[in-house]
This record gives C-alpha cells, structure tokens and sequence, in this order.
C-alpha cells in the first residue's frame, strides 16, 4: 500500500500573496510553477517548488481575498495532500479502518479535481487528490 501514495504539496495560508511568492522565489529559489484565481471562492492558489509537480513536492499558497486580519500559527497551516489512484476506493478502505473521513470523495468547490479529506490520530487534515 505505501506505493500507491506520493506527497504533493502542503497548504499555507498567507495574507500578501505577492509578498510570499517573492520570498519562497527569491530567498528559496523556488519557482512559481503556476497560480490560479477562484472568482467564486474569492480566493487565489499559487504553488511554488523546486520543479514540476509531477515528481516533485511543492507548496501550495492560498490567499484569500477578504482575509483582513493576520492567521495564527495555529490556523495558518492547511494540511498536507497525497496523491492516490484511486480515491473512492482508496476512502472506503480507510473508513472501514476507522479512519475518519472529514470530507467524503468528490469534486471540489469550484473545480473538477476529485479531492476528500481525512484526519490523522491528532486531527490534522490530510488532503487525497486523484491522481490518473
């Protein structure tokens, strides 16, 4: 079971978007490897990296647009993602483990990517995104 998941990217949420892709790229040497705008979420993803997604782990940016007040440490972190092959069947095998399902299968809000959410022991979120 290990080698059917890869570590993707993991999700901080930060308040001047400009600001955090200059410093992972310029002080990191990352790459901003692509960015995107959910109009309907009033929200923007940036992922930066050291180089294509597809073999490399990456930091996924997310800023939202009327976040007016600084995030706590405690809330800044998002979670980490994992890339599987098969999500629905990869979710009924852990929730009859008794691995809690926060977020059940399917497309996300505001996209087609099938993602779903599950908690560690700690309640940290771990994201699943199919992955073909």
């Amino acid at each position: 079971m290990p080698d059917q998941f890869r570590m993707l990217h993991t999700m901080i949420r930060v308040r001047n978007l400009e600001k955090s892709i200059g410093f992972y790229c310029d002080h990191l040497n990352m790459q901003l490897i692509r960015r995107k705008d959910y109009p309907g979420g009033k929200f923007t993803l940036a992922f930066v990296g050291y180089g294509d997604e597809d073999k490399n782990t990456v930091v996924e940016l997310t800023y939202n647009w009327e976040q007016d007040q600084d995030y706590d440490l405690g809330n800044g972190f998002g979670h980490i993602a994992l890339g599987v092959e098969e999500i629905y069947k990869t979710c009924e095998e852990m929730a009859n483990a008794g691995v809690e399902i926060s977020r059940p299968p399917g497309p996300m809000k505001h996209g087609t990517t099938l993602i779903a959410f599950v908690r560690d022991p700690d309640g940290y979120m771990i994201e699943l995104i199919e992955k073909k």
